[in-house]
């Protein structure tokens, strides 16, 4: 498996990505219609727990060895490659031992006190063992991301998916009598298997090439890697610090919004309800483009590091211009239809269109979101990561104190926990934004900005036009699809006509090369 450029490893990593979201979203909905909407608040609600460990036991190594990776590569250095992975499988080895044990014994002072429903126990032990799985997953990722080999991630995100559904219904199902608990406990354990599935598949991959002999004076080259270790650290304990803090938010996001809700005079089942309809059904909608923003992110990372080490600015700006172009396109069109037809999406999705309101508050503020992770991902590639943090601990204050301030009051119950969302998504953006114009003098041409509102406007009388057809004949899914894939069809046009993608670009996807 080769080095691919940028726009072919995004391209890559977009199809596995649209692949896995789509199985992810059959994974939802099997779970949603076998557990219903306190089942699904039960296991969102641990998942936050689970994400703080992970990031804590990563120590933000695997963009830092896709940095430090590419470098090495640049420069024709494969013994620094060596000293990178040794060093990083022995903290992530380590570290995830540790806080796996941590996160079993504090389990049921998390799930009774700090959750207020001591049924998120089950689903808390349950999940526990994949963090090792995942920290030895993270270190691989990390290395064929750095020599821009983006194949055995995409393939190994595919096979994950598949093993988990083919199992979240067997495990749900067997465990659903004995309580919505015990069935989100099963639900975990699947993605378990999966992400152990994904593990394997990856080592085979990386032994079957055998480049790099770990094994092979492995103490050794661990005695003289003082300096990686410096390296390493200089860009993941900063990045470290930005999941931190995400996760932190996280971790404490529905710690408050159960007091809060509490304060308000919401009755736990009511709120853990709420919570499982905004967080299961409305965010997946809303985070849904963001396979497409993460695979640009993962791309960019050791393309920038590249031309950063060949001192290359013009490329540079050029990659995160073309990144944020790119999402925009991929948001702007979600934003029209998640605000359009919230609806009749989650009637079809969920059986239920109690989180429209949700959705249609959301989606609008949400479209800064599609531009967040590349704009963090370019700060993090040019050690520009320590800003990049502070931007996000800004962000995660103001998003806790506002939802405290709103959800704990009874005018705004949960609608102000998906406020406090969207001012914390916007403010982060426009930090970044800010950030990369003071560092490095980047910004966003008027240009651009006015093509990105001729877009948005387009698209919209066109939607709400196929909105009115909808609406007058006799609502069915199939005529639901036929008029999204209008819609699509319309959109990638302006995108042509607007230029949002050039012809360099379409040169490069491997269709379109048969071509020209």
């Amino acid at each position: 498996m080769s080095k691919q450029t940028f726009l072919q490893g995004t391209l890559i990593l977009i199809l596995a990505g649209m692949i896995t979201r789509f199985l992810g979203f059959i994974n939802r909905l099997v779970v949603a219609r076998l557990m219903g909407e306190e089942g699904v608040g039960l296991y969102m609600m641990a998942l936050p727990t689970l994400f703080l460990v992970m990031t804590i036991t990563q120590l933000g190594l695997p963009v830092a060895i896709s940095k430090r990776v590419a470098e090495a590569e640049a420069k024709n250095n494969p013994a620094k490659v060596k000293q990178i992975l040794i060093v990083s499988l022995i903290i992530t080895g380590v570290s995830s031992v540790f806080f796996t044990s941590i996160m079993i014994f504090a389990g049921p002072f998390i799930a009774t006190t700090l959750l207020t429903d001591e049924r998120t126990l089950y689903p808390l032990i349950a999940i526990s063992p994949i963090i090792p799985i995942v920290a030895i997953s993270s270190v691989l990722r990390g290395y064929f991301q750095g020599k821009q080999n983006m194949k055995p991630q995409s393939y190994a995100q595919v096979l994950e998916q598949i093993i988990r559904i083919s199992c979240v219904a067997l495990f749900v199902n067997w465990l659903l009598p004995y309580g919505v608990e015990f069935a989100a406990a099963g639900a975990m354990f699947s993605v378990i298997l999966g992400e152990f599935v994904s593990l394997c598949y990856m080592i085979y991959l990386f032994k079957r090439k055998k480049t790099i002999r770990i094994r092979y004076r492995f103490f050794a080259y661990l005695k003289s890697s003082k300096n990686t270790v410096k390296e390493l650290f200089s860009i993941a304990l900063p990045s470290t610090g930005s999941r931190m803090i995400g996760s932190i938010s996280n971790f404490l996001e529905p710690i408050l919004v159960a007091q809060s809700l509490a304060i308000a005079g919401i009755s736990t089942t009511v709120a853990t309800k709420q919570y499982g309809e905004l967080t299961g059904y409305v965010l997946p909608l809303l985070f849904l483009p963001t396979f497409i923003t993460n695979s640009l992110s993962i791309a960019l990372v050791p393309s920038i590091s590249e031309a950063e080490a060949n001192l290359n600015k013009k490329l540079i700006h050029h990659r995160i211009h073309q990144s944020i172009r790119i999402s925009f396109a991929s948001g702007a069109i979600a934003t029209i239809v998640l605000t359009l037809f919230s609806e009749p999406i989650l009637t079809f999705m969920y059986g239920s269109a109690n989180a429209s309101k949700y959705l249609v508050l959301m989606a609008p503020l949400f479209i800064l979101l599609y531009i967040q992770a590349p704009l963090q991902a370019a700060l993090q590639a040019l050690d520009f990561a320590r800003p990049a943090m502070r931007n996000s601990l800004i962000g995660a204050v103001c998003k806790l104190t506002l939802l405290f301030l709103l959800a704990s009051n009874a005018n705004f119950g949960m609608m102000g926990v998906a406020i406090a969302m969207s001012v914390g998504v916007i403010l982060v953006t426009l930090l970044h934004l800010g950030t990369l114009q003071k560092l490095i003098q980047f910004y966003i041409p008027i240009k651009d900005i006015t093509k990105m509102i001729v877009l948005l406007f387009l698209t919209w009388i066109v939607g709400t036009f196929l909105k009115n057809i909808y609406l007058s004949m006799n609502a069915n899914i199939l005529m639901f699809l036929i008029i999204l894939i209008i819609l699509l069809i319309i959109y990638i046009f302006f995108l042509l006509i607007l230029k949002f993608i050039t012809k360099e670009e379409l040169k490069q996807i491997p269709i379109i090369q048969k071509w020209v």
